[in-house]
């Protein structure tokens, strides 16, 4: 007598992130590591393909040349900056301006950032992939900023969603161009008496509108 096979048991599904997932951060960290080690001008798709355990075209599939490759490693430091509530405007910016400065203190992160600011001055393509994958996403922090500044009746509300946006890039690009000129093209240290007596110059001139209150520096 013939008897009907038990059914193969089913096998366990696989805990934690997906195999790609995984690969890709692998990758993104290796083309850190590869930057820091070789620098620019020797780092190779191969040299990080070797270092993530990954086949050479694993990376073409998802990044044309080495310029994107390094603008998705280096955007992803950029997205561990936060902007935790610290109970006024002046605080927030003064908190912000430290963690950005951190940041580009760390090698991976200055020499990459560099690098890839200099070849995007030849390659419109490299220059637009910086702006949505880096300048773009961290513009949140100016809007959490000035959303908080404004509930609690630091800022007004603007009337005008055009001339909102408006302020949101400069403010972004006030905060970020002074802190990468003094940490990367001065040299010089962002530390606390720094951060505190630009966060101070950037929001009296915030709250300078008619009817604005008046930034207060708070405790020395």
């Amino acid at each position: 007598m013939v008897t009907p096979m038990s059914p193969s048991p089913t096998p366990p599904s696989r805990t934690g992130r997906p195999r790609s997932v995984e690969a890709h951060a692998a990758i993104l960290d290796a083309t850190r590591a590869a930057l820091v080690e070789l620098g620019w001008s020797k780092l190779t798709m191969g040299d990080v393909a070797s270092r993530a355990g990954v086949a050479k075209t694993t990376l073409y599939r998802r990044w044309a040349n080495r310029s994107e490759l390094v603008v998705d490693a280096v955007a992803v430091l950029f997205d561990e900056l936060r902007l935790p509530d610290r109970g006024s405007l002046m605080a927030d910016v003064e908190g912000v301006v430290l963690q950005f400065a951190a940041l580009l203190d760390r090698p991976e992160t200055k020499t990459a950032l560099m690098a890839v600011v200099a070849e995007s001055t030849r390659d419109e393509a490299l220059r637009e992939r910086i702006r949505s994958a880096i300048v773009d996403r961290q513009k949140r922090l100016v809007l959490v900023g000035r959303e908080r500044a404004q509930a609690r009746g630091e800022l007004p509300y603007e009337d005008d969603p055009a001339q909102a946006a408006r302020n949101v890039d400069m403010i972004f690009d006030v905060i970020a161009g002074a802190v990468v000129h003094r940490a990367l093209v001065s040299a010089e240290p962002v530390d606390t008496r720094w951060a505190r007596n630009f966060s101070l110059l950037l929001v009296s001139g915030l709250t300078a509108g008619p009817g604005a209150p008046r930034a207060s520096s708070g405790p020395a």
